[in-house]
């Protein structure tokens, strides 16, 4: 069976990285996987999300009208993808960037500050990172430990010496769930 996973934000806030780790984190599981991002001509500051289709076998197509989860980290994002949440799925969003409402009754909500978080932890940048945790930690799918696998297969050999702090955003994000 497939599951479909949004991660959406807008660009600088590492959103096509989140959903490059999580979709890593499959593949260490040894699960098919699709990644698509999809992003604005801006280079910063624009819209940013990317797709991840996960199966024990194979994955039929990208970009599904419906999705299991959608992690939105700001405002016009949640306003955009709430609608292509399936019923019965998960929007997990920063409640640091977006207002805590609930305009549909057949999805599940998860708001957590991740920016406030990543604030506390002294690098917002790491924003992405805590809510790839909030994720696993309501995602039956993925393991934090296949999550921090991927973190040290993903980032790049000049980024290496971010591995600790990123492994800490994500153990904050895991611990730190918010239901609302």
């Amino acid at each position: 069976m497939e599951e479909n996973f949004i991660f959406a934000g807008f660009g600088g806030q590492g959103v096509l990285l989140a959903g490059k780790i999580l979709a890593n984190a499959f593949m260490l599981e040894g699960k098919n996987v699709t990644w698509y991002p999809s992003y604005g001509a801006e280079m910063r500051g624009g819209t940013v999300n990317c797709e991840i289709v996960v199966s024990k076998d194979e994955v039929s197509s990208v970009h599904k009208k419906d999705t299991d989860f959608a992690v939105v980290l700001n405002q016009l994002s949640f306003d955009k993808f709430i609608s292509r949440v399936k019923s019965g799925g998960t929007i997990i969003a920063n409640s640091s960037l977006i207002k805590v409402l609930k305009p549909r009754s057949d999805i599940k909500y998860i708001f957590a500050p991740i920016s406030e978080l990543a604030q506390k932890l002294g690098e917002i940048k790491t924003a992405n990172i805590i809510a790839l945790g909030v994720l696993a930690s309501v995602c039956h799918q993925i393991t934090t430990d296949s999550l921090q696998r991927a973190l040290e297969y993903v980032l790049p050999a000049h980024r290496k010496h971010l591995l600790p702090l990123n492994i800490e955003a994500l153990n904050i994000g895991v611990n730190a769930m918010v239901l609302a």
